[in-house]
């Protein structure tokens, strides 16, 4: 896939898959048929994004936006692209 395509992609999670918070683990997680996944970091908040109106560039603007001096430009559409190869984003 080239770059163009990786960030004009609107992410948004597949559709039996849901994002929660855990209050006992105060975490993010993803509820998958049969499995659990736990985001750590700022992987709940990057995932929360992904509501498929946002392009990867606007969700990397506004994570740059919410944590300046992050590497959110190298780091955010490899994790993106992660997440879809696993069937976790369309």
């Amino acid at each position: 896939m080239s770059a163009a395509a990786v960030t004009d992609w609107r992410p948004a999670l597949a559709p039996a898959i849901l994002r929660r918070h855990d209050h006992a683990r105060d975490a993010d997680l993803l509820l998958l048929p049969e499995r659990v996944v736990v985001l750590r970091g700022a992987a709940g908040t990057v995932v929360g994004l992904c509501d498929g109106t946002r392009s990867v560039d606007d969700i990397v603007d506004e994570l740059a936006e919410r944590f300046p001096g992050s590497p959110v430009a190298t780091d955010v559409p490899p994790f993106l692209e992660r997440l879809r190869k696993e069937g976790w984003l369309r």
